[in-house]
């Protein structure tokens, strides 16, 4: 498949799965847009032939077309995401539900309307999302979250349904618990590394990443759906019970 694809675009480009992610990618020889806000670990990325940076939030679709116009963009990995403040839903600060939306499930949905009618016409592409076992499973504490990824795994299962006979493949990636900066500033004290890593076997992004070219580098008739990534420690699923207190 990497004799047809030639240009990918990775979202949340500037560390853990993303880095890892525009890093494959260019070992396997595309050419890789990458997507992030800080300038500092962008320009470490374009340190790397075949590596270019744009520098705008994954929310401003119209500046990210306005970069890739008039280029053919064959992959899009849509891997930004954040996971705010972990709390109660009745604690959650409302501007937190507006981020996860828009950042989660909006900026998406926007790049691949953006980017999406280029591939259809040349009937040719790949659409690949980073989900999360929390948009598949209910967690405490993350009632904006879930909600987030469980609408970004409907909109993939509504692609596949639009994109019959197009050779576009839509891909949804879904992990578990992956080390990563994404609980960093969701968790007061900065407790992630304690609470969630040490003593623990996670998840690499260098792992997600290998998924993710394994699932674009087979043949265009074969549509990798949907991958569920779990540590071989980690669980999902079961329930708490609490006793009735008046």
């Amino acid at each position: 498949m990497f004799d047809t694809y030639r240009v990918a675009v990775v979202t949340g480009a500037t560390g853990g799965i993303g880095k890892a992610t525009v890093l494959e990618l260019r070992r396997r020889g595309l050419t890789v847009y990458a997507v992030g806000r800080s300038e500092a670990p962008l320009q470490e990325l374009a340190a790397t032939d075949g590596v270019i940076p744009i520098q705008v939030d994954v929310r401003d679709t119209d500046t990210i077309a306005r970069a890739l116009a008039g280029i053919e963009v064959d992959v899009l990995v849509n891997n930004a995401g954040i996971l705010s403040t972990r709390a109660l839903f009745h604690e959650i600060d409302p501007a937190e539900i507006d981020a996860m939306i828009d950042v989660n499930l909006k900026a998406p949905m926007h790049l691949t309307r953006a980017l999406l009618p280029g591939m259809v016409e040349r009937k040719r592409g790949h659409l690949l999302y980073v989900g999360s076992s929390g948009g598949q499973a209910p967690y405490p504490n993350m009632g904006a979250y879930g909600p987030s990824k469980a609408g970004l795994s409907l909109f993939c299962d509504n692609l596949r349904c639009d994109l019959l006979g197009s050779s576009v493949r839509v891909t949804e990636v879904v992990p578990g618990r992956v080390q990563t900066d994404l609980y960093r500033t969701a968790m007061a004290g900065n407790q992630a590394r304690a609470l969630l890593y040490d003593g623990y076997r996670p998840i690499q992004p260098e792992n997600i990443a290998s998924i993710v070219v394994n699932a674009i580098e087979l043949p265009v008739f074969v549509d990798v759906a949907r991958i569920e990534v779990f540590p071989t420690d980690q669980a999902t699923g079961g329930g708490t019970m609490v006793k009735f207190q008046d």
